[in-house]
């Protein structure tokens, strides 16, 4: 009664009409049949199925619609990259797995108090979530299927290699010569040419994110910047002394060189920027473009990290295995993989001083060289032993080897639709990317000899075109590669776009600043950051008390006493306030040893002043008494 009279009080307060009270029985009764018909309700039209635009579809519908969009998407790798992009469905499917875990493997007697008993029993009776991820996975898939239809659309050029004509013929046989005069245009003509250059010889060559630029780097100090749209140089000079390699910051206009004792940072008009003291005896050098982070590995082996925004040393860590130079990093996750003399690969982080895996990829070979694909899942390394050897980064283990013949590979590169290129000897093979996942059959998919000019000192594809840049004993030369780099052009990621002006590339610049990562952010699963935490309580607290355990085992630092003394003893006065608190057993046989000679001393005082007290007695008697005394 109380409870009716005060909300009749309150209706009247705010304007509404009071309504009669039920008795306890009508309630009950009411509240079951409301109960009964919302549950059919639930059960014929659920809330989990209207969709978007208010039509109302059925359960089977609905499912049927998903499996057919599941089904379509996994039939095309395109749609299966473009629904994987926003991460979205992954992370629907990691919280139904979660759910489904806890679900399964919670005990309400032992982990779970009240609260959350009551609240596992309403998410297993609901239907609501399950529906819910349900219809935002339909979302995203259709999403991804008219972005993909977008693209096959709006897409003007499509990827081709050349295929023989009949089973006799072999693309390895096709030369560059007969490219160039019988089946190239005059544009694409032109990306094929030698440049002789004897003085400073063997030369590395480079290209930056864009494919625009190139820079040459010789071993005698020369280096050169060149714009490859119009085959025309940019800047040159020579430090001379040593350069063993150079790359690209993040953009064009600033490039780094490791030198004989230094590395060096020039803009591109050739002035020195900065001297890196810090980097020792740098053999390779490798740039992190989402992070600005440049990395060293020196003679020394020594692994030293330097943020390239703001000049700070971000990390310096010993691997304690010697390397010949041999650095590269995953395009996916920005870990960085160290090829070592004894025949293994090891991979870094930022974030810890010991390496987080180690493979023994050569036994009884050093690794020359290495390279990694753009999905991060796939690594090729070259050894000493005249092998190449492709490896699988999701399980890290061997998929298959082969054998090069004629020379080491002494460099690697995969191009952005996985073509492999191998410079060995005084030649350069290109294999097709079916070398990825077993051994080829019919030899390479292109091959170029350049006598007198081994061995080949780098190989690298250029982004977005079917190029390839050769650096060797006589100076630089470029090669066509049909269908190997990627048509399409994504100008939403930063310097990426080779036709941006001074004012894009500005905004650039800073927009990737803005973007910066963090490098505590590197790891190797590259969704870490992305995931969801277990939904579990105990298994947190778990891991706090496991982290603050960790850290009670920490040595704690020493806290430094306040010098509050003045004076020119105040050295002297801190030696000898830490001399009375050390206890030593010397010190007491010290004391021992001064308290006996003192007792001693005394001793011999008091039978000194006895003599003297005799002899003036015996002076002072008369001479016939003193026999006496």
């Amino acid at each position: 009664i109380r409870h009716s009279t005060t909300m009749t009080a309150l209706n009247k307060k705010k304007g509404k009409r009071a309504r009669p009270s039920k008795s306890g029985d009508d309630a009950n009764t009411d509240t079951k049949d409301k109960k009964r018909e919302q549950q059919k309700g639930d059960e014929e039209e659920p809330y989990s199925n209207v969709r978007a635009s208010g039509i109302h579809v059925s359960n089977e519908e609905s499912r049927s619609q998903l499996q057919k969009l599941r089904d379509k998407v996994a039939a095309s790798p395109r749609l299966q990259t473009l629904a994987q992009s926003s991460h979205q469905v992954a992370a629907s499917e990691e919280r139904q797995a979660v759910l489904k875990f806890d679900d399964a493997t919670a005990d309400p007697k032992t982990r779970l108090n009240d609260k959350q008993q009551r609240a596992l029993t309403r998410r297993k009776g609901n239907k609501r979530v399950a529906a819910r991820l349900e219809r935002h996975e339909t979302r995203q898939l259709e999403a991804a299927v008219a972005a993909g239809e977008a693209q096959e659309i709006l897409e003007t050029t499509q990827p081709g290699m050349m295929e023989p004509e009949n089973d006799m013929e072999r693309t390895f046989r096709m030369t560059q010569a007969q490219l160039k005069r019988q089946h190239l245009d005059p544009v694409a003509a032109k990306n094929i040419f030698d440049l002789t250059l004897t003085e400073c010889a063997p030369y590395g060559f480079k290209y930056d994110r864009s494919g625009r630029y190139g820079l040459l780097y010789g071993q005698k100090g020369h280096l050169a910047l060149m714009d490859n749209h119009q085959q025309s140089l940019v800047t040159e000079f020579s430090v001379r002394e040593r350069v063993r390699d150079a790359c690209f910051l993040h953009n064009f206009h600033l490039w780094a060189a490791a030198q004989k004792n230094h590395a060096f940072i020039y803009d591109h008009n050739g002035a020195e920027v900065h001297r890196l003291e810090n980097h020792l005896e740098p053999l390779a050098l490798e740039f992190l473009p989402h992070h600005w982070l440049l990395a060293s590995i020196g003679r020394t082996g020594w692994l030293k990290y330097q943020d390239t925004s703001t000049g700070q040393m971000v990390g310096a860590f010993a691997t304690k295995t010697p390397s010949q130079g041999v650095l590269r990093q995953n395009p996916i996750n920005a870990i960085l993989h160290i090829g070592h003399t004894n025949g293994t690969v090891s991979l870094w982080c930022p974030s810890t001083s010991k390496y987080l895996v180690k493979m023994q990829c050569h036994r009884g070979a050093a690794i020359i060289s290495m390279a990694i694909d753009a999905t991060g899942h796939t690594m090729v390394t070259g050894g000493a032993d005249r092998k190449v050897r492709i490896w699988d980064l999701r399980m890290y283990k061997e998929r298959h080897w082969m054998d090069v013949g004629a020379g080491v590979p002494t460099s690697l590169d995969l191009s952005q639709r996985n073509l492999l290129s191998v410079g060995h000897a005084g030649r350069v093979s290109v294999y097709s990317p079916s070398i990825l996942q077993r051994r080829p059959e019919q030899g390479p998919y292109m091959h170029q000899l350049f006598p007198r000019c081994g061995p080949i000192e780098t190989v690298r594809f250029r982004p977005f075109e079917d190029v390839l840049g050769v650096g060797h004993a006589r100076g630089i030369s470029s090669m066509v590669i049909p269908g190997s780099g990627d048509p399409q052009l994504d100008t939403s990621e930063y310097h990426l776009n080779p036709m941006a002006d001074a004012k894009q590339l500005r905004e650039q610049e800073v927009r990737a600043l803005l973007d910066k990562l963090q490098p505590d952010m590197i790891a190797l699963d590259a969704q870490q950051v992305a995931s969801i935490e277990p939904s579990d309580f105990h298994s947190r607290l778990e891991q706090r008390r496991d982290k603050e355990e960790a850290d009670d085992l920490k040595p704690k630092p020493k806290k430094r006493e306040k010098k509050t003394k003045r004076g020119q003893s105040k050295i002297q006065v801190q030696m000898r306030r830490k001399q009375r608190n050390v206890v030593a057993e010397h010190r007491k046989l010290v004391k021992e040893s001064q308290t006996q000679d003192q007792q001693q001393q005394e001793q011999q005082q008091k039978h000194a002043s006895g003599d003297s007290l005799e002899d003036s007695a015996a002076s002072s008697t008369p001479a016939a008494l003193r026999r006496f005394f």
